[in-house]
């Protein structure tokens, strides 16, 4: 045979385990024994087997005794087991098999019937171990599959996110900036806080790039007004963030989930006065917090069509007295002991 099975034998009477192994050696097996219950109990515990011949009647351990502990064991429950017996009476057929046995042999043996009951046992056990590793092999290789398909899903929507920015980007050079540089206001502030992990970082990196996603539905004339928007323009610039929302909310992808929570979210203030729903405190989801502070400090520091830019200082300043009020404490701490760090992006 090109595939060598180990067999133990356990007999109380070595005879019984010299002629069992005579008969059964022409298959080229490896053989290990057992004269006694607990002896065989010691030798699984250091040696796998495909295949256990126990006696059942012997001292201080029986046969049954002996598989009750086999089958309780995950190590060793999953060997085949077949009894030794000198006789074949139905009660203890019924409890070897209740007990877990895979087949019984009589004694004195048939060497005609021991070997193809051990070989057909032996095939049984090797094929059923084959079948659980090919189980297992076809589960790693299912999650990996769906670990590649998740990982080509997320680098999907970081393309598309990439895309989308450049599409607002087209609109002129100090947008895609802005986007740039809000994201990366965005991920310090999110490395300096203790409660976000790495994998929100540089979630919240990607999808900080849209939270104006919504102001291309926002009409020309009022997002590129030079002047004061009415009140009934700034309920429709209002409705940048709504929008953004219901698209992005859509798909459940977690770097479309974070982008359709920051653009809902970013407007909304510590105090409760922001928009559209009028968030307070800790309902503001961080990801919005963290947003918020980076889209006002890049808005203040760079021109727009209805201001000039303010210096880093001032707005610093400004950003600062808005803490609790405007944004959240704990983050314009964090900005205050780092403000060096959010100078030379500002600067960049």
């Amino acid at each position: 045979m090109n595939l060598k099975y180990n067999i133990l034998i356990v007999d109380d009477v070595r005879e019984n385990i010299k002629v069992a192994m005579n008969i059964l050696r022409e298959n080229n097996y490896n053989f290990s024994f057992a004269t006694s219950g607990k002896q065989a109990l010691e030798i699984v515990k250091i040696k796998n087997f495909d295949l256990i011949l126990l006696d059942i009647m012997m001292p201080e351990l029986s046969g049954f005794d002996v598989i009750e502990i086999l089958k309780n064991n995950v190590d060793t429950k999953e060997i085949p087991v077949i009894f030794l017996t000198a006789k074949a009476d139905i009660d203890s057929l019924d409890k070897g098999f209740k007990l877990g046995a895979a087949d019984y042999i009589t004694k004195p043996f048939n060497s005609t019937e021991l070997l193809a009951r051990v070989a057909n046992h032996l095939e049984f056990y090797r094929a059923k171990v084959t079948l659980k590793q090919n189980n297992i092999d076809l589960g790693v290789k299912i999650q990996r599959s769906q670990e590649r398909f998740i990982s080509e899903l997320e680098s999907n929507q970081q393309d598309i996110i990439h895309i989308l920015t450049a599409f607002m980007a087209s609109a002129s050079d100090e947008t895609g900036k802005h986007l740039d540089r809000v994201s990366k206001y965005s991920k310090l502030l999110a490395t300096l806080h203790d409660g976000i992990n790495d994998q929100e970082i540089g979630i919240l990196h990607e999808a900080s790039r849209l939270h104006d996603i919504g102001k291309i539905t926002i009409p020309h004339n009022i997002l590129h007004k030079s002047g004061k928007l009415t009140a009934e323009e700034f309920d429709i610039m209002k409705t940048h963030t709504t929008k953004a929302h219901e698209v992005l909310s859509s798909n459940k992808r977690e770097l479309s989930t974070a982008a359709g929570i920051i653009a809902h979210q970013h407007h909304e203030n510590w105090d409760g006065s922001g928009y559209p729903n009028g968030l307070k405190g800790d309902g503001i989801h961080i990801y919005g917090r963290v947003v918020a502070v980076a889209d006002v400090l890049d808005a203040l520091t760079h021109e727009r069509a209805y201001k000039n830019a303010w210096s880093f200082e001032d707005a610093s300043e400004f950003i600062i007295k808005q803490s609790g009020t405007k944004f959240d404490p704990a983050l314009i701490e964090l900005f205050k002991e780092n403000i060096d760090k959010f100078k030379i992006i500002a600067t960049d």
